[in-house]
């Protein structure tokens, strides 16, 4: 029998193999971030141990960095988090991107851009969306604190195999629609724990005609539905957005990993242990009503009743997620106020979210009664907006291009004060993610600038109207 494209990643890394329980398996890319980072190497001083490949290692600072103006004017730590960071980074010879730096960036935006993230490695963070970098066909997955320090002292990590599910998405997208929405509709169907214990692979033409930055979208967002990781295969888009990136080789070398990387694809008679079909064709703009992802409907919708949910938990689901967002069942999406939009994060933080944004707000303002938050994904990503003209158009609409971080994603310094409602592009709506309080709302980067300009939930078709 045929074996999956996550079993052969899988296979290429056993360095000891288990009959019962977990393999162990070597860890290609360690990435790490200053949130929840500083208790494993404090657990690595005390045994007297060190870093086994600080060579494979990666530091950034994202979670707890600001992201104003005065982020650059003040590269100092704000935090104790990131203090520990620059000693751990420095004391174990890990390569860190500090405040200030002009390579920072979210930790699965940076990996990307500068081609760290490639086919069939194994890539692991403390951080649920390390699922992100399984875009680029590789077995990307988070992990806990004590798993960091393992990996940090053996290069390798003791788990136990995947189970595969494909997810196959036939048709194309419809224009307008995006791999946000397409990611959210994923989630709609299987629900938040219909990936539980499985990686995901996506494949169909739909799949195939995203972008990079659609793939990565669309891995990232696995997560919420309960995948332990995802992927979508190698092809010619992969190759493409990796030829020339910083850690790439070049030339004869790059011919070389293409073929090396081309076969990890899975076999015409692969297995696998679920099988889930959409259609493209009939999928349009989402927006979530509720406190979890699986929590979304058609933007040009209106708001279910619990009555509609069968199942008894996801009825008394949706009625505490009603109560906490303040919503009527029947209420008309596109009628509910907003009063702040977010773009950024690295679900949408990304040069492709940019522009789409600023096609949106060419030649409009936003409505003065929404703060808009617009926060690149890595300060490559705001430079390469300032060189396509695109800060020009995002402050003649009366939005600052913010410099980068994890932001009002998960409300750490940025956040959505008490009551207030977001059109958001991050990834969680869960009750507090983006501050205490805060109500949001999952939507595509379009839709988070149109809705911004109307001071409502709409999409960009609505601004022709108005």
């Amino acid at each position: 029998m045929g074996r999956t494209a996550a079993d052969k990643i899988w296979g290429a890394h056993v360095v000891q193999a288990a009959d019962t329980g977990a393999d162990l398996i070597y860890i290609d890319l360690h990435l790490l971030h200053e949130a929840n980072t500083a208790q494993a190497f404090a657990e690595l001083r005390s045994a007297g141990r060190t870093v086994r490949r600080p060579e494979l290692t990666l530091g950034t600072e994202d979670h707890m960095t600001p992201t104003g103006t005065s982020a650059l004017l003040r590269p100092e730590p704000t935090d104790e988090r990131l203090t520990h960071m620059r000693r751990n980074c420095r004391d174990f010879g890990i390569e860190l991107f500090q405040l200030g730096d002009a390579g920072r960036g979210i930790t699965h935006v940076i990996g990307p851009e500068m081609g760290l993230s490639q086919p069939g490695m194994t890539i692991i963070c403390c951080d649920s969306h390390t699922t992100t970098h399984g875009a680029f066909g590789a077995l990307a997955f988070g992990v806990g604190t004590s798993q960091v320090e393992h990996v940090l002292a053996t290069q390798t990590l003791r788990m136990r195999r995947m189970k595969n599910m494909r997810i196959t998405v036939d048709g194309v997208l419809c224009p307008g629609v995006t791999a946000k929405d397409l990611a959210l509709a994923v989630i709609e169907r299987i629900g938040t724990a219909g990936g539980q214990g499985h990686v995901i692979e996506y494949d169909g033409p739909a799949v195939r005609a995203l972008s990079m930055e659609g793939r990565m979208t669309l891995c990232n967002m696995s997560i919420e539905a309960g995948a332990r990781a995802a992927l979508v295969t190698p092809d010619d888009v992969t190759f493409a957005y990796l030829r020339e990136r910083k850690y790439v080789p070049a030339g004869a070398d790059f011919d070389r990993e293409v073929d090396y990387w081309s076969g990890f694809v899975s076999d015409p008679d692969a297995a696998f242990d679920k099988e889930v079909r959409l259609d493209a064709t009939v999928l349009s703009p989402r927006v979530s009503w509720g406190t979890n992802p699986a929590q979304s409907v058609p933007l040009d919708g209106v708001v279910p009743a619990p009555a509609e949910f069968a199942d008894v938990d996801e009825r008394r689901s949706a009625e505490q997620a009603l109560a906490y967002m303040d919503l009527e069942p029947g209420t008309p999406l596109k009628s509910v106020p907003i009063q702040v939009a977010f773009i950024g994060s690295c679900t949408n933080g990304r040069i492709e979210d940019l522009r789409a944004a600023a096609e949106v707000w060419k030649g409009r303002r936003v409505d003065p009664d929404v703060r808009v938050h617009l926060v690149p994904g890595s300060e490559a990503v705001r430079r390469q907006a300032v060189d396509e003209g695109l800060d020009v158009i995002f402050a003649a609409a009366g939005v600052e291009l913010r410099h980068t971080g994890c932001s009002m994603c998960i409300g750490l310094l940025d956040k959505v004060e008490p009551g207030l409602r977001s059109a958001s592009t991050t990834n969680r709506n869960f009750e507090g993610r983006q501050g205490s309080g805060a109500r949001t709302h999952l939507v595509s980067p379009a839709v988070a600038a149109a809705s911004a300009v109307l001071g409502r939930l709409a999409e960009p078709s609505d601004l022709d109207a108005v």
